[in-house]
């Protein structure tokens, strides 16, 4: 009889995007019982005193993880100490796309296109010469648009929020403002996905509140991207894919400014793979159902075991 492959998906956490991260989690445990296999859901905030052993009794492990503890290769590094399968990027990749820091010197070493930017505490931040232009201020080891502010006016900005945000975060990282149109790119195993155009509502910016509150429009494909400027940013992406190391998975989120210039702002080496994500609407215009995601993405990891 054949045996039923057993994956352990690890989903919740403790970070700010805990929440994203229990969707996704279920939306991959629907998938994979769909698709055969034995799940074994945990949390890796609600730890029992077997939860060791019953993720060392499953045959590969699906981290759902965003942020922190999950996306930051802690987990990765805990996984490969253990000798367990799991999917996505390793522990060194994963760290250094977390830190967006990192990662942003990373890009500029290779020359590739980026914002400028620079990490400021509270302090620092009042007396930078940044924030006299429009600019983005984001914790540098975060996502899901948690505790960033994107700001045109300075005279706008919500102090006491400001303030709240560097309370958790001590050093953030602000960058020039790219005001243009914002694409996503995702890779899948090493197939590059179709672009998708995110556009905000009018007036409004791609933030937390936006980013899942269902006005904001993901179009794939664009409507008003060139295919030029597409086959640009696919290619831009599989470079940074492949120059880092990436492996099963990967989102990349660029903005384009008025003169058609590419900006690298972030990879996600744990895209969101909730209803709502983008990873899997891009894999669903290039013909990968969840199901289908899922069950490649767990045969991939158990493939890498066995070579």
């Amino acid at each position: 009889m054949t045996k039923i492959t057993k994956v352990a998906v690890l989903a919740g956490g403790s970070s700010d995007e805990r929440e994203v991260s229990l969707r996704s989690g279920a939306a991959v445990v629907a998938a994979l019982i769909e698709g055969g296999y034995e799940v074994l859901q945990l949390d890796p905030a609600h730890r029992t005193l077997d939860y060791e052993q019953q993720i060392e009794g499953c045959d590969v492990a699906f981290p759902a993880i965003h942020g922190k503890g999950g996306e930051d290769g802690s987990l990765q590094a805990w996984l490969e100490a253990k000798q367990i399968p799991y999917v996505g990027a390793d522990s060194i990749v994963s760290a250094i796309c977390f830190d967006k820091w990192h990662y942003k010197q990373k890009l500029q070493d290779a020359g590739l296109p980026v914002p400028v930017g620079h990490l400021v505490d509270e302090a620092e931040f009042w007396q930078s010469p940044m924030i006299q232009a429009p600019f983005v201020l984001k914790p540098y080891d975060g996502g899901s648009s948690v505790d960033t502010f994107i700001i045109r006016d300075i005279a706008d900005i919500d102090r006491q929020a400001l303030s709240t945000a560097f309370t958790r975060h001590p050093q953030m990282l602000v960058e020039t403002l790219v005001d243009g149109q914002e694409i996503t790119v995702a890779i899948f195993g090493d197939v590059v996905l179709p672009v998708i155009e995110i556009i905000p509502p009018v007036d409004g910016e791609f933030d937390y509140e936006n980013k899942y509150n269902g006005k904001t429009r993901e179009l794939c494909p664009p409507i008003s991207i060139s295919r030029e400027v597409q086959e640009e940013a696919k290619e831009l992406v599989l470079e940074i894919h492949k120059m880092l190391g990436l492996r099963d998975m990967s989102r990349t989120d660029i903005m384009i400014d008025e003169t058609g210039k590419l900006f690298v702002l972030e990879t996600n080496t744990v895209p969101g793979l909730t209803g709502q994500s983008l990873f899997p609407k891009a894999a669903a215009a290039a013909g990968y159902g969840m199901v289908d995601l899922t069950s490649m993405l767990v045969e991939a990891a158990l493939a890498r075991s066995k070579s």
